[in-house]
């Protein structure tokens, strides 16, 4: 491989490149075969329908004049020459900018950059739709966080709404954060016959340091600093356009992204606003159109996703210490491509995963100092030498995942591309797979009396990681506060956060918790959280058992469970219980849920809270009963998994 490729050759020159076939790992390939071998009844309808719609010429092209004179009414004449012609790509826009998102904030003027990058190359784009995004920065520990979850299908139906109109021949997604990466995929794999790609938008720089963040957060809660010095912190931190530097959930739906092969290779973590992230708007562009539908090497992103996709999706975000967010999204995603996945899977990922990056919450780096280190080249250069990553995966924009671990750089202002380094510029923050951070990966399953939930061990101390003490029952984020204050919280706990899951209030985040736990946590007491609710993906040191399922609001155990019972936590045993007989346990009367408030709109929401899923089928309102097919060569934990994803 040339030392450096110009993007004109790049695409040419990835298809060419030799693979190394380096072997798979046993596990990974197990748990791949098993994903397929499940899903097979609802992937080949999912195929079917894609033919279906693939079968179909140019789509505008089945439209009636009256319907295309509507679709081009706002095009200038060039546009409209060029649309009605059906030789060209027209490309549809989703996107989800706003200016109160400051990862959205660079969308604004992406629509003309793409349009004036696709003029160059004889073809057309237009906005199809625009899809809500909510920041949850904004909304924490506020009652609109209850409406956080849920939008990610109101954003998946929204763009579902923008794609069918039928005028467009493939199809860039403007979009990056919490929600809104996975709400925009969903939507994106029902018109899987369109090619499609993902446009990011990159990280602010570093402001704050994410460690000193935290330490003003704590001595806030402590009463020890004033509003003043705290708001002081958080806008040094949260200071320009671009996501949160901190590896929370919008940065891990893009390294999740690029792992899948759905963003160009090494664009997620580019700043806005700098030349080499325009050069990687442009060039998304003028690739989306090489693939589009009247091209002659049509690309469609249902040809591309497939469980390879998912596995090497879910052990990049195991590999990096991502956000606990995307053990919902990725099951809800992947059933819009027809798969079925459980926290099983993930679990047996994780196993046999290396903690190869630290990143705050993780360790003090943040997402500019990873992508100085290597990037996601090395990250994945790494995994796929260690038989981790499917390197054969296909990519959306040509190739393989293997030959796409470059990086992009700019010379003489043209945009090109080279190897991704193999060794760490900074191994405190990346590290090669034969000398992890950790053995294993980021994320484990826990269970017992209470069902299952999940942790993120990656941010918690190996010391902290089991925790036996008796429960502090909660129903709502104030009561903790109320209680810390009352000095009712000063030693060994549990709190058991409870009627936080989708069914009971859309099961928002409660990171808020987490500066209060914080402070017990450094005052040497054992202190842990248990609930059916979320953290944020910044969420850290303190040991959680989040997602419990089933939630309190479905008749869970975690719904019986009463102050001062004893509650075991522990990591290595993958143990999640309370210390009561089920008999006992049984017979306590199950409490009412907690009625949900009808403001900050949260009463457009009631029949989503009726129809939801549990978190482990990813906590949807969009998707019938799957269908769960029998595979005789699943091992005796996955058995288990396919019980419970069947009831």
């Amino acid at each position: 491989m040339p030392d450096s490729l110009f993007l004109d050759g790049f695409f040419v020159a990835l298809l060419h490149i030799s693979r190394h076939n380096f072997p798979m790992h046993s596990e990974v390939t197990r748990i791949t075969r098993d994903i397929a071998a499940r899903s097979r009844t609802l992937r080949d309808q999912y195929r079917r329908d894609m033919d279906l719609m693939a079968a179909e010429p140019v789509h505008r092209s089945q439209l009636s004049c009256g319907n295309l004179a509507h679709g081009v009414a706002s095009c200038g004449s060039d546009d409209k020459s060029v649309i009605k012609m059906m030789d060209s790509a027209n490309i549809g826009i989703v996107t989800a900018y706003n200016d109160m998102l400051s990862a959205h904030a660079p969308y604004a003027g992406y629509p003309e950059k793409i349009k004036s990058a696709l003029k160059a190359v004889g073809c057309t784009a237009q906005v199809a739709g625009a899809v809500p995004a909510m920041c949850d920065g904004v909304t924490q520990g506020q009652p609109g966080m209850e409406l956080s979850l849920f939008s990610r299908d109101v954003i998946a139906q929204a763009t579902a709404v923008s794609l069918s109109h039928q005028m467009f021949d493939a199809v860039l997604m403007l979009g990056i954060c919490d929600k809104i990466v996975p709400g925009l995929v969903m939507g994106a794999l029902q018109f899987g016959h369109l090619p499609t790609l993902f446009v990011p938008a990159g990280p602010m720089t570093s402001g704050l340091s994410n460690k000193e963040k935290v330490r003003v957060r704590q001595l806030y809660a402590e009463g020890k600093v004033d509003r003043a010095a705290l708001l002081d912190a958080e806008m040094a931190s949260y200071h320009s356009k671009g996501t949160c530097t901190f590896y929370g959930t919008a940065n891990s739906n893009q390294m999740v992204l690029e792992a899948m092969g759905l963003q160009l290779p090494g664009s997620s973590f580019i700043n806005p606003d700098t030349p080499l992230r325009e050069a990687l708007t442009a060039a998304a562009a003028e690739h989306v159109a090489r693939i589009a539908r009247t091209g002659r090497a049509p690309l469609p992103v249902a040809d591309v996703i497939d469980e390879r996709s998912f596995v090497n999706g879910i052990v990049a975000l195991l590999a990096s210490g991502g956000s606990t967010n995307l053990c919902i999204h990725l099951v809800a995603m992947a059933r819009a491509a027809g798969l079925v996945i459980t926290w099983s899977d993930f679990d047996a990922l994780s196993k046999v995963t290396p903690l190869l990056a630290k990143i705050y919450p993780n360790g003090s780096a943040d997402i500019n100092h990873f992508q100085a280190a290597g990037g996601t080249g090395l990250l994945f250069g790494e995994l796929i030498k260690a038989g981790l990553m499917h390197g054969d995966a296909r990519v959306c924009f040509g190739g393989t995942l293997e030959a796409s671990c470059v990086e992009p750089f700019l010379e003489k202002g043209e945009l090109r591309w080279r190897p991704a380094t193999e060794k760490s510029h900074d191994p405190e923050v990346v590290r090669s797979s034969d000398k992890p951070f950790a053995s294993e990966g980021g994320i484990r399953l826990l269970e017992g009396n209470l069902g299952r939930s999940l942790i993120k061990s990656s941010a918690v101390a190996p010391e902290r990681q089991a925790v036996t003490a008796p429960a502090v029952v909660i129903s709502h984020q104030d009561e903790l506060k109320m209680r810390f204050e009352r000095g009712e919280l000063d030693r060994d706990c549990v709190i058991v956060a409870r009627f936080q899951g989708p069914s009971a209030n859309g099961m928002p985040e409660l990171h808020q918790l987490m500066p209060t736990l914080g402070v017990l946590q450094d005052r040497g007491y054992a202190v842990a959280l248990v609930t059916d609710g979320r953290l944020s993906g910044a969420s850290g040191k303190v040991p959680a058992a989040i997602h419990v399922t089933p939630e309190a609001a479905s008749g869970g155990a975690i719904g019986r469970i009463q102050d001062g019972d004893i509650i075991s936590l522990s990591v290595a045993s993958g143990e999640l219980a309370v210390r009561v007989d089920d008999a006992t346990l049984m017979a306590r009367p199950h409490p009412e849920t907690p009625k949900a408030a009808g403001t900050v709109g949260r009463g457009l929401f009631q029949v989503s809270r009726a129809s939801v899923t549990d978190a482990e089928h990813g906590a949807c309102t969009l998707f019938a009963e799957p269908v769960i097919d029998a595979n005789p060569e699943a091992t005796q934990i996955h058995s288990a998994a396919y019980e419970h994803c069947a009831s």
